[in-house]
């Protein structure tokens, strides 16, 4: 089997995961009383990441894979399931506000806010790199960090919401 084509079903299967996981996850904190905040984005974040997986598919699953680019993105993934492992069932792709839950001050949220979306910017440049597709790394990365000014500001402001503490 061609390596490129291994990688990118590996890729595909996680995402197709975490939105399960993601999904349970809202409904579960939905059902303890948590609310959505800025939905009207989230369309943007889905076409975003479907659009950069089908790109990746179309362009580079018969290309040679580069190692060091490969190290970068398996790196990025313990970055990842870092944060999923210290969110655990308050990790979703939504901003879902819990009243009163305290924020998540362990893991890599010691060091810094929002360490998923500094994973997501490293992946989107990584893994196009990976399979010699620097016009897929540059595009999507703009794309990214556009989207990502908007959700960012979002999640900071449910973050410091006046109807109680929200989290991460």
């Amino acid at each position: 089997m061609i390596p490129a084509v291994v990688l990118l079903t590996c890729v595909t299967a996680e995402r197709l995961g975490e939105l399960w996981l993601a999904r349970r996850n809202t409904a579960a904190l939905i059902a303890r009383g948590a609310f959505e905040v800025a939905p009207r984005h989230y369309p943007l974040i889905v076409l975003l990441h479907a659009a950069w997986l089908a790109s990746l598919w179309a362009f580079g699953w018969d290309r040679p894979l580069d190692p060091l680019w490969l190290l970068v993105f398996l790196a990025l993934q313990g970055g990842r399931f870092w944060v999923l492992a210290t969110l655990g069932r308050r990790w979703t792709t939504r901003i879902i506000v819990l009243p009163n839950a305290p924020l998540i001050a362990a893991g890599p949220y010691r060091y810094v806010s929002h360490p998923n979306y500094l994973v997501v910017i490293g992946e989107i440049a990584a893994l196009p790199l990976c399979l010699g597709l620097p016009g897929l790394a540059l595009l999507f990365s703009a794309a990214n960090l556009a989207v990502l000014a908007i959700r960012v500001r979002a999640e900071s402001a449910a973050l410091q919401g006046p109807r109680g503490v929200a989290y991460r």
